[in-house]
């Protein structure tokens, strides 16, 4: 298992391919798994010659979770 972190937080990503290859990041929408993304379609990639990184968004998957924290929808919906 692979993590990228910065302080307490661990967002998880798998990768596919050589890394000496252009990278191919493969991003979800707002709560989706990089498994969103199956394996098939990485190697897809990885056959044209890209190196493939696919990640768990953060609050999903095995990344950290954040279940302390609410968020300020009112906040957000009144932004200029």
């Amino acid at each position: 298992m692979a993590f990228a972190q910065n302080r307490s937080v661990e967002i998880y990503f798998e990768t596919f391919g050589d890394p000496a290859n252009d990278a191919l990041l493969l991003i979800n929408g707002l709560g989706c798994q990089c498994i969103n993304f199956d394996v098939e379609f990485c190697a897809m990639f990885v056959e044209r010659g890209f190196f493939v990184i696919r990640f768990d968004n953060r609050d999903v998957g095995l990344s950290t979770k954040f279940n302390h924290v609410l968020p300020d929808l009112y906040s957000v919906s009144n932004m200029q």
